[in-house]
């Protein structure tokens, strides 16, 4: 299930809450010896992840599905730095890395039970409820295979939305009436003390008078899977830029963004070309924003984080039209 951006916690009997980790979106699927840890972008995790998988060997049920998040711990929160260091091709390092900085699986859905039976069908409530039964009887409170909390009630969500920044992400509200629809939004929507998307970098630009990177140009998909140039992001760390730049030069390739383009010229200084290199959408970013107008970021937005863990064609534009609609309704 994908969720749906929103500024507001939903409100009503309908809806559940939970955290929102800081961390790879992942599912645990185990039948028998073998297991399999896919990302959202269904590649696999397993090779990055040993300790998580020894610790879901360890559990006594041979056959089931999991949902959930994994984490590295940092102090009293979690570090997507150290996350993204567990991604490497070294086997040795892996396994080092393993050892230095072991990650968490904070596990939200069920959506195999341990004869195998799917519970895709099932409604949140009730998958919530089996998965509360099957973490009482397998996990302990010092796996690396943790339940994450849930609640009803509005007062607790808003709590833990305080709470972000330092210790968590945000928070996930979820349809508890509603079966999992996987790829669809509707009954799952997640709220952050700021707006961010996920976007592909589809080109960069120089610095000026310079031969790093400047800037990273953003883009995002509409439904009818043309990228489309929606802003750009000049805050990179000047240590990180000559070692960006042969990364971005590797992947320089036309077309770049295949509908709505960056501008040649500039109008405002005659004589200056603004040129950019496209790029293959392989890279994806996510990106803090103040406002958007005509599906483009007003201002340059602020780099986040890199997200590899994301293929491009999950940066969709949709990302963009829940904020507008939301502000909409402040006329109204």
């Amino acid at each position: 299930m994908e969720a749906l951006s929103v500024d507001t916690i939903p409100a009503g009997k309908e809806w559940q809450y939970e955290p929102k980790w800081d961390g790879f979106r992942c599912i645990a699927f185990r039948d028998g010896k073998r297991i399999e840890l896919q990302s959202k972008s269904s590649q696999s995790l397993t090779r990055y992840f040993p300790e998580l998988v020894a610790a879901l060997e360890k559990i006594k049920a041979t056959r089931f599905v999991l949902d959930g998040e994994i984490a590295v711990p940092d102090g009293n929160g979690f570090s997507f730095d150290a996350l993204l260091q567990r991604i490497h091709p070294a086997a040795s390092r892996v396994k080092r890395l393993a050892q230095e900085t072991p990650a968490n699986f904070v596990v939200f859905d069920f959506l195999a039970a341990e004869d195998g039976g799917s519970l895709l069908s099932t409604i949140f409530s009730e998958r919530r409820a089996l998965l509360e039964k099957f973490a009482a009887k397998y996990f302990g409170k010092k796996d690396r295979i943790r339940l994450s909390p849930s609640t009803p009630a509005l007062s607790k969500a808003r709590k833990w939305l305080s709470q972000t920044g330092a210790t968590l992400d945000g928070i996930i509200a979820k349809r508890r009436d509603l079966a999992y629809r996987s790829g669809e939004r509707d009954g799952m929507q997640k709220i952050k003390n700021y707006r961010s998307a996920d976007c592909v970098i589809g080109g960069f630009r120089y610095g000026a008078s310079s031969k790093f990177v400047g800037s990273l140009l953003l883009g995002l998909y509409s439904s009818d899977g043309l990228l489309h140039h929606v802003g750009f992001t000049s805050s990179i760390a000047r240590a990180e830029r000559p070692a960006l730049t042969k990364k971005l030069e590797k992947l320089i390739e036309p077309p770049g963004f295949t509908g709505a383009a960056p501008g040649g010229p500039s109008r405002w200084n005659r004589g200056k070309e603004n040129t950019w290199k496209p790029l293959k959408p392989k890279l994806v970013v996510e990106v803090c924003y103040d406002h958007v107008t005509a599906h483009r970021f007003r201002h340059g937005t602020k780099l986040l984080r890199w997200r590899p863990d994301k293929v491009p064609g999950q940066c969709t534009m949709d990302q963009l039209d829940q904020q507008q609609s939301n502000l909409l309704r402040l006329l109204k």
